[in-house]
């Protein structure tokens, strides 16, 4: 055998392994994604949807309808997938990667004015669940967003509702949007250690993270929008959040597949309001309680006055997310919104 044949050879045999070697990662990654239980497994139709930080309370029916086994139990083989961002999501559902999404209502009404129409079909949540904190170090001079000028808060994403939210409470308290820095941040372990390296003078941010962040001392609570209460002082009314969203086009061509997914949802509302926060997190992956269970639990439960119990829209919900995107958005500022294709109530209204 020549020099030159053991070379080419030698050469093949190494692009095999590599290729085996990728497939094998391919392999890990899906395997990885299954057992961390977010394909439900099921033998019925294959729908993908994307939530905005899975490990979040405030998206928290998502993986407890999975964990229940009621997506299962529906005929439907839900993957739930994961972005750290609700804009991230939006964009995956827009470019045709998944058909539904768990995120905030309102980035239908902002995708109206870009021409997509999506609507939401399940409201799961009536108020935002978000909370605005400040670090230990700038708690003196930011109290409240009238103090918003010239600081760095921390978002999930640019774009994101967070976004949204924190230039609406800068807006309102006579701050304008440029004069506040917004900074993308995530959730989780990085807004905890941006609030610490002083990164960002405080930020939007939801639990566990806000249970974290309290329990270890690193900052303080100034807006609270966990509760109706909350949402009405800081808002002006319920705002309708966390919801299951989708192209409309799709849901007029799958209403079976689409009532499944909301019986499913619709069932885990009623289970969480006739369940503690310690068996709600007993349900729950084990990592998501990364502060402990205790502390976890302890998240749920300021959290969970924000979830609706039958999936419905609130009746002044959509009008108070306008007239809250109005404030800041200059796409919705002059736009003519109909916000009955925003959302729908067909499939809540006849779920089991």
């Amino acid at each position: 055998m020549s020099r030159r044949t053991r070379t080419t050879k030698l050469t093949t045999a190494v692009a095999a392994l590599t290729a085996l070697a990728a497939l094998a990662g391919c392999a890990d990654q899906v395997s990885s994604n299954t057992s961390s239980g977010g394909d439900s497994g099921g033998k019925g139709p294959k729908v993908k949807i994307m939530v905005g930080g899975i490990d979040k309370v405030i998206y928290l029916p998502a993986m407890l309808s999975q964990r229940l086994g009621y997506f299962k139990d529906e005929g439907v083989n839900v993957e739930l997938l994961s972005e750290p961002a609700g804009i991230d999501a939006t964009t995956s559902l827009v470019a045709g990667n998944v058909q539904g999404v768990v995120g905030f209502y309102d980035h239908t009404l902002d995708l109206q004015t870009k021409g997509k129409q999506v609507e939401s079909v399940v409201q799961l949540a009536q108020t935002p669940g978000e909370v605005e904190v400040v670090s230990n170090k700038a708690a003196g001079s930011l109290k409240s967003p009238k103090n918003f000028s010239g600081k760095k808060l921390g978002v999930t994403g640019l774009g994101s509702s967070t976004d949204f939210l924190t230039k609406y409470l800068g807006v309102h308290d006579g701050v304008s949007t440029d004069k506040v820095t917004n900074v993308a941040v995530g959730a989780g372990q990085t807004f905890i250690s941006a609030l610490q390296k002083g990164s960002i003078d405080g930020g939007m941010t939801t639990d566990p993270t806000v249970a974290q962040i309290l329990d270890k001392k690193l900052g303080k609570v100034i807006v609270d929008m966990r509760t109706p209460e909350g949402s009405q002082q800081a808002l002006g009314g319920l705002y309708p959040s966390s919801s299951l969203y989708m192209n409309t086009d799709w849901v007029n061509s799958h209403k079976d597949i689409v009532q499944k997914l909301t019986n499913a949802f619709v069932r885990t509302l009623k289970w969480m309001s006739t369940h503690n926060a310690k068996e709600i997190a007993a349900k729950m992956p084990s990592d998501y309680a990364q502060g402990g269970e205790g502390l976890y639990a302890n998240a749920i439960e300021s959290t969970m006055p924000m979830f609706t119990k039958d999936g419905k829209m609130p009746s002044d919900g959509p009008a108070t997310v306008q007239r809250v995107l109005k404030a800041f958005n200059p796409n919705l500022k002059n736009a003519t919104i109909d916000l009955t294709k925003t959302y729908t109530t067909e499939f809540v209204d006849k779920a089991k």
